[in-house]
């Protein structure tokens, strides 16, 4: 017995631009789902396919809407709202960091300064005077 749909198992190389429009349009427009497109042209994972509607398809994977509909005023207000809480965050997240970032970089300073009157050795480089810390900064004018 011979199956309905012609298999074609192919490879990644295959695929043609036009092709994978004429994929996504299928499945856009109902007349496949993901599944039937990938028996139907041989595709060998879902993926592919889904990845293919992600990247040519109309719908809006980030806020799960059809990007060509015109979104109404509270849908625009939740997804700004949503988008400030999401940056919001982000700028937390990124304030830590930062402040994470010059706690060590003081440390460290701090580190340098007790080897370098330790062992009486210059660690740093002589580098301009707005480079240097405050205590390097009195130790070079006295």
């Amino acid at each position: 017995m011979k199956d309905k749909t012609n298999y074609v198992k192919r490879t990644q190389k295959d695929y043609s631009l036009s092709f994978k429009h004429q994929v996504v349009f299928e499945v856009e427009s109902g007349l496949e789902s993901t599944r039937s497109v990938q028996r139907k042209y041989g595709i060998q994972a879902r993926s592919t396919v889904v990845s293919w509607l992600r990247k040519y398809g109309t719908f809006d994977w980030e806020n799960q809407t059809i990007s060509k509909m015109p979104k109404s005023a509270e849908a625009k207000i939740k997804e700004l709202e949503s988008k400030i809480k999401l940056l919001e965050k982000q700028k937390n997240r990124l304030q830590k960091e930062v402040e994470v970032s010059s706690d060590k970089a003081a440390i460290f300073d701090l580190m340098i300064e007790l080897a370098e009157k330790e062992y009486n050795i210059d660690i740093r480089k002589n580098s301009s005077p707005e480079l240097l810390t405050p205590t390097q900064r009195i130790n070079k004018k006295a």
